[in-house]
């Protein structure tokens, strides 16, 4: 009997080892490129993201939105293993705007088969890009100043324009707001986010994970720092936030406006 029962332990030993081995096999057979999507679907706290649609903020603020727009660049990926994946950097300045849809979907290509469990990104264009120039900006330049996502050469990029009206307690008309974040003063306000997946992103070469980001808009002056619109309504001509020490308070509340919801492996 004690023979059998070691036999069976040998057996067992075995198989788990070749068990194993298969499992290693499989995940370093794993080669060529595929495809990763980027989804961003924007909301407002717990609602979909409708504009003109009144929601209402920690400040008593009832805002409507009416423009929210952001530049995704610097696109990093990062397998199981550890190891990270960067996307070529020509190729990964992206504009996400809500009243465009095809805008929404990234389609990130030639990734390297894998296993991904996080992505990285930047919230603007980055100080070393801009310093190339406007000549060293390629086609982006033109995509910016088209959706207008500059104030001027000079000036820069904005990085974040969120737009629309609000009232208060102490405002009881509709009055517009525009929030605009980007390079003031000595402040450069880019920002950079790093989101986990709640399941692996399978790369291959006929599989193309889809991840679905949920951006919430309401992180922009309702998150970690509370930016009131009604103080930054300077003489009743509307709440211009495009500089100032609030910039960097928005700028530090980019971190919690994403999330990963989930992962398609399709």
């Amino acid at each position: 009997m004690k023979v059998f029962f070691k036999n069976m332990a040998v057996v067992v030993t075995m198989a788990l080892t070749l068990l194993s081995c298969s499992n290693d096999d499989a995940n370093s057979n794993i080669t060529g490129e595929g495809t990763l999507k980027l989804e961003f679907d924007n909301v407002y706290k717990s609602a979909d993201l409708a504009m003109n649609t009144a929601y209402t903020n920690s400040n008593s603020e009832v805002v409507k939105v009416s423009k929210l727009k952001y530049i995704i660049s610097n696109i990093k990926l990062t397998k199981e293993d550890g190891t990270v994946f960067t996307y070529p950097k020509s190729q990964s300045y992206f504009i996400v705007d809500e009243l465009t849809p095809t805008s929404l979907l990234l389609n990130l290509t030639n990734v390297p088969a894998g296993n991904y469990t996080k992505v990285t990104f930047g919230i603007g264009v980055d100080q070393d890009q801009f310093n190339l120039g406007a000549t060293g900006q390629g086609d982006f330049l033109t995509q910016a100043q088209n959706a207008g996502m500059m104030w001027s050469w000079s000036a820069g990029y904005k990085f974040v324009a969120f737009e629309g009206t609000f009232t208060a307690p102490s405002v009881s008309s509709d009055t517009s707001f525009m929030v605009h974040t980007g390079q003031t003063g000595t402040d450069y306000n880019y920002a950079t986010v790093t989101l986990n997946f709640p399941s692996n992103a399978l790369v291959r070469t006929n599989i193309t994970p889809q991840v679905h980001i949920m951006a919430d808009a309401s992180q922009l002056i309702d998150g970690t720092n509370t930016i009131s619109l009604s103080a930054a309504n300077g003489m009743g001509m509307g709440a211009m936030i495009m500089g100032g020490s609030n910039l960097a308070l928005i700028t530090a509340n980019l971190a919690n406006m994403f999330e990963v919801e989930h992962v398609h492996n399709d």
